[in-house]
């Protein structure tokens, strides 16, 4: 899937995960108590961070990755009617 959205420098652009419906022993969650996603789908990333040096970093990430990031990391977006995260690639915790 293609997003009008490039992300500059070492920013990227997520698809959050949807957020859980139910627990395990299938207890139905209302919107109210749902927690917010940790994790989702790279869709675009920035060309990388430009070091002290001058040489460009490039972003250890690439689309496509489901990652997991802090539960308050990014800015919220919405384009073409779909929800994403905007952030630095310094928030994601690990790749999945």
């Amino acid at each position: 899937m293609s997003v009008s959205i490039k992300p500059l420098a070492d920013r990227v652009l997520v698809r959050p995960a949807a957020a859980e419906e139910k627990t395990a022993s299938g207890i139905i969650i209302p919107d109210t108590a749902k927690e917010k996603p940790q994790r989702g789908e790279i869709v675009a990333v920035g060309e990388g961070k430009t070091a002290d040096n001058g040489t460009l970093v490039k972003p250890q990430v690439k689309v496509g990755d489901n990652v997991l990031y802090g539960k308050y990391s990014g800015t919220e977006i919405s384009v073409e009617g779909n929800d994403y995260l905007i952030m630095r690639e310094s928030d994601i915790f690990a790749i999945l």
